[in-house]
This record gives C-alpha cells, sequence and structure tokens, in this order.
C-alpha cells in the first residue's frame, strides 16, 4: 500500500504536487497568490487535505473572497467590486451614505483601505491605480465600535477594542489604542458561526458595531498582529502549534502508513 504524504514545506508540495492523492495531508500554510488558486481546485478535485483548511487560506488572503463568501456576517451594503459595469450597478441605486470605502484585493494592516468622498469620486479612479479591479466596496460609517478577537479554536480567546481618533483605520499599525473587551455568549456564537463558514480551525476577526447594530464581521484571517493582545508571541505560537497537532493526531488514525516529505 502506497503511503499516505504529509507536506510540510513549501518544496515538499512542489516535488510531490503531482503525486498527491485523496487523504493526503498538506500540513503549511501556503503562499497563495491569485494565480494560485486553480492549483488549489485541483488539489481539492483530488481529494487533498490541508491544516488549515484551503478554503480559510484563500479567505485570509482575499478581501473580496471573504466578502462574497461571508456575505451572511458582512457590514450592510458591502459590495464586490469587479468592472465598471458592477461599479455602475450599486450607482444605480446607492445605499444611503455620502462617503465611501474601498478595500484593495490582497492587501493588509490597512493598506489598501482608502477613503472616498462619493462614488462618482470612485467611478474616475475605478481600474487604475490605486484601485484596481476587483476591490470592496462599503460605507463609511461615523458611529462606529472597532473589535479584535483572536479566537484560537478551543484553547485560547481574547478580544479587545481599538480605537484611533486620527484616522479612520482603526488598527493598531497606524497608532491606534486597544482596551481589553470581554464578549459575550452571542458575540462568540457570532465568531464560532463565521469561523465554521469559511472552514477556520483558529482566526482574528474583526467584528463591528455600528450605531449600536451587531455584531458584524470586518474582516478575517488565519493570522495577524497581536499588538494590544495580552497573549505574547511565545504562547501566541505555541498555541497555534498544540492546535495543529491536535489535528495531526486525528488524522493519522485514519491515514496510516504515512511519509512526512
Amino acid at each position: 500500500m502506497n503511503p499516505f504524504y504529509v507536506v510540510t514545506t513549501l518544496r515538499g508540495l512542489k516535488n510531490y504536487y503531482s503525486q498527491l492523492k485523496c487523504g493526503d495531508l498538506i500540513l503549511t500554510r501556503l503562499p497563495l497568490k491569485k494565480e494560485d488558486f486553480p492549483l488549489v481546485i485541483d488539489l481539492l478535485w483530488r481529494g487533498v487535505l490541508a491544516y488549515p483548511s484551503f478554503i480559510s487560506q484563500i479567505l485570509s488572503k482575499s478581501k473580496t473572497a471573504q466578502a462574497e463568501i461571508l456575505s451572511d456576517y458582512m457590514l450592510p451594503y458591502t459590495y464586490v467590486i469587479k468592472n465598471r459595469t458592477s461599479l455602475l450597478q450599486v450607482m444605480e441605486a446607492p445605499p444611503p451614505f455620502k462617503k465611501f470605502v474601498t478595500k484593495k484585493d490582497f492587501a493588509n494592516c490597512g493598506l489598501g483601505i482608502f477613503l472616498w468622498n462619493d462614488l462618482e469620486e470612485i467611478f474616475r479612479q475605478a481600474g487604475a491605480p490605486p484601485l484596481e479591479f476587483p476591490f470592496v466596496l462599503q460605507p463609511f460609517y461615523e458611529e462606529w465600535q472597532d473589535i479584535r478577537v483572536v479566537f484560537l479554536g478551543e484553547l485560547y480567546l481574547e478580544a479587545y477594542t481599538r480605537e484611533n481618533r486620527g484616522n479612520f483605520r482603526q488598527n493598531l499599525f497606524f497608532g491606534g489604542k486597544a482596551k481589553p473587551y470581554e464578549l459575550s455568549p452571542e458575540e462568540i456564537a457570532f465568531c464560532q458561526a463565521v469561523m465554521n463558514r469559511g472552514g477556520f480551525p483558529y482566526a482574528h476577526l474583526d467584528l463591528a458595531y455600528v450605531a449600536g447594530n451587531g455584531p458584524y464581521l470586518v474582516e478575517i484571517n488565519l493570522k495577524g498582529g497581536i499588538k494590544g493582545a495580552k497573549i505574547s508571541v511565545e504562547e501566541y505560537e505555541k498555541t497555534l502549534k498544540a492546535l495543529e497537532d491536535r489535528f495531526f493526531q486525528e488524522w493519522k488514525k485514519n491515514h496510516t502508513p504515512y511519509e512526512i516529505v
């Protein structure tokens, strides 16, 4: 019997890609780019498994994928703009807001987020740098509470609010301040529902309340900065390793013999 392969490095994936079969496991995060998505579809078609799941890795990379796949949890009036036609469709029946925010696909740390005075201003720039298609379009909400949740499976959970009075981007990368926040059972259940839908074994979730309504999902990622969190870098990495080991032990029960490549 041929062994099941356990791929733990990018080199191993390149060397064994054509040989991977149903039940094999990719036990590492992949540096996915948009052009790599067809390869993920091929691996899924062959029944290859991944930890973290393929879908969670794709969602962590692509803001437009998040907005479409996790639309049930997103802020109201969240749109994926793929071309000028889809932007015009929004402009024909515009949401009742003056200012808007766009989010560049495959950008992190708030670096691809831009504030616009109106939809016409966006239309004039759409398709050219810095607003290449596709991108996420949302209203600019004035009354906003931002909450970062660090949800490491069943092993660790904490949350804190983020506030930046000098920048509409709330993240701490741009100088925001953090304050501990106690999640309600309903908020925890909301996070779990989002993670289950996106196949996340662990996640950093950004939640928002708008004018007291929510929670809504702003963004989710497998990993993010932990500035503002109580957990140390060492404990954080140790917890992620424990989650990975737990998954691997369960996988081994039905996949022997195996070979690490």
